[in-house]
Formats: structure tokens, C-alpha cells, sequence
């Protein structure tokens, strides 16, 4: 087949791991910078192009940064348009990267999530407080990823200043309880195709809660329970993702999702597990493909 990893860096691990991957399969594998793309967007041949050659493929493996979300998603959506294969589908993506959007649709389904406040005025401030449980908090914007946006408000008065400030800067938040007995520590859980295929605990380094790799945090192999592993699974299936990194905190009362990722990072999961993620991967994409029906063509009728 012919696949193409929708990506800005090729160097990535993620994205060099999913390529040589590929190409052991003996598939014909490229990096397309989906920023570079442009599109003609027609109702009978819509087109895709990158510095004027039309790209064509038979998969895509969507590898968008939370910073061009909108862009990269629109390219994602040509490629569906065209009738490719994508490994995760525009809509499922929006979702997911929505935080708000993706808490509700979880929450509506019974899955265990953090207690969580969200509000438009600051005169709701101490009600939100109030309403997740009081200090320590968790703070977190909306559009934050990789820690960036995330504070934990120890106190009420610093809770209530942090919000103030996030909202006098028109920043949407949201306000979450703080799981203390997950001691700085979360499980992220691989799921492809509907199954979980690695897992792994991150932990906080010390004096931080954030337990994010890219914040100095460690990861070691982790075996997780039933209920985490059943969890993981109803909440990748829930946002519509075939390939999704669910982040789980263990609390008192059951595992509670934190986040479901359309772009897991790589490097990190397979090194603590010693599980070939990327392979897995492509593997989803050789069975997926053969079983997908293929669109009807268009019509100039």
C-alpha cells in the first residue's frame, strides 16, 4: 500500500517509527508536511497537492500538532473526501482535541472522570471551587497540551486568583478535582482497534504534579487492572478513535480518564513496555483497509 504519515517533522520518533514500520511491511511509505498542502475542494474530484504534485494514497496516519489543529484537520477531512483510508477520521480528532466536548460525551457515557467545573463568569469562581471538592485544584486551558496550561492551585485563594487572572485573559478553563492519592503518577494506556496494546505509568518528577514526559516525568512498564483496561477502551471507542493514548489516574473510587489523544507519542510507550506500537499500527491499517468498502465513485451525471 501506499501510506502517508501526516507530519511536520520527519525526524520525530513517533513519526520515523511509524515510517519504518511501514516500510518493513514492505508498503511505500512518505512524511507529508500537512501544513505545505493545499486543497481544490470540489463536489465530483476533490484534489490534494504539495508544491504542485497531486497526492494520492491509499492510507494516512494522522500525526497533527494541537497548535494547527484546524488546518490539519481540513487536510485529514480532503483525504476522507477523496476516499482514503484514515486511521483516525477528521471528526473523531475535533473531538477528542476538544476538552470540554470530549469530557461531556464521556460523562454522558458513564465513564469515570475527575470532578469537573467549567464557567463563562468569574462570578462563578467560588462556586466552581466549591463545586470540585476546594483546594488543591487542578487548572487547566483548554487548548493546553503536554502540561503547558496546567496548574494546581494548593489553596483557595491561589485557585481563585489563578481563574480570575485565566479569565481576565479570556482563556476558556477547566476547574478539576485533585486526585491526591495518584501521588503525581498516571497510567497511559495504548488502545488500537479497539484493544489495549501497551500501557505504561508516568511519574511525576519530584516537587511536580505533572506527570508528562516532556515536564521531566518518568515511565516504567505497568500492568494495568481489568477495569483500567475496559475503561481505556470504552473511552477510545466512545471519541471515535481506532489509535488513541488514554491517560487514567487511579483514584479512590476507580480509574478516572484525564485525556483521550488522537497522536499518542511513541517513544516513550514502547520503550517502557517493549511492545512495537508502530507496528501494531500497521498492522490496523493492512486489516482495515482489505475489509473497507470502497466508495462509490463520483458522478459528472
Amino acid at each position: 500500500m501506499k501510506i502517508f504519515v501526516l507530519s511536520r517533522n520527519a525526524s520525530l520518533y513517533s513519526t520515523s517509527a511509524l515510517v519504518n514500520a511501514a516500510e518493513a511491511r514492505g508498503h511505500e511509505v512518505r512524511v507529508v508536511d500537512y501544513l505545505r498542502c493545499y486543497m481544490n475542494i470540489t463536489a465530483h474530484k476533490p484534489k490534494i497537492f504539495i508544491e504542485g504534485e497531486e497526492l494520492t494514497a491509499d492510507a494516512v496516519i494522522p500525526r497533527i500538532g494541537a497548535s494547527h489543529t484546524f488546518y490539519g484537520n481540513a487536510v485529514v477531512r480532503q483525504f476522507e473526501m477523496m476516499g482514503v483510508f484514515t486511521v483516525n477520521d477528521s471528526v473523531a480528532i475535533a473531538r477528542s482535541r476538544d476538552k470540554l466536548r470530549s469530557m461531556q460525551l464521556l460523562a454522558r457515557k458513564g465513564v469515570g472522570l475527575p470532578i469537573t467545573g467549567f464557567a463563562h463568569s468569574t462570578d462563578a469562581t467560588a462556586e466552581l471551587i466549591k463545586m470540585c471538592g476546594g483546594a488543591p485544584l487542578v487548572i487547566k486551558l483548554l487548548e493546553g497540551t503536554q502540561g503547558v496550561g496546567v496548574v494546581l492551585a494548593e489553596t483557595t485563594n491561589a485557585a481563585e486568583s489563578v481563574i480570575d487572572a485565566f479569565k481576565g485573559l479570556r482563556a476558556d478553563i477547566l476547574v478539576q478535582e485533585f486526585i491526591k492519592e495518584a501521588k503525581g503518577a498516571d497510567i497511559r494506556c495504548i488502545v488500537v482497534d479497539g484493544k489495549v496494546v501497551a500501557a505504561m505509568k508516568r511519574q511525576a518528577a519530584e516537587g511536580e504534579f505533572r506527570s508528562n514526559l516532556h515536564r521531566g516525568g518518568t515511565a516504567e512498564k505497568v500492568k494495568i487492572t481489568p477495569e483500567e483496561r475496559t475503561v481505556a477502551i470504552r473511552a477510545a471507542k466512545i471519541m471515535g478513535l481506532n489509535f488513541a493514548g488514554v491517560d487514567l489516574l487511579r483514584s479512590n473510587h476507580g480509574p478516572v480518564v484525564m485525556e483521550v489523544n488522537s497522536s499518542p507519542g511513541l517513544e516513550g510507550i514502547e520503550k517502557s513496555s517493549g511492545k512495537p506500537v508502530a507496528d501494531m499500527v500497521i498492522d490496523f491499517i493492512e486489516k482495515a483497509a482489505v475489509k473497507r468498502p470502497k466508495p462509490p465513485k463520483p458522478t459528472d451525471k
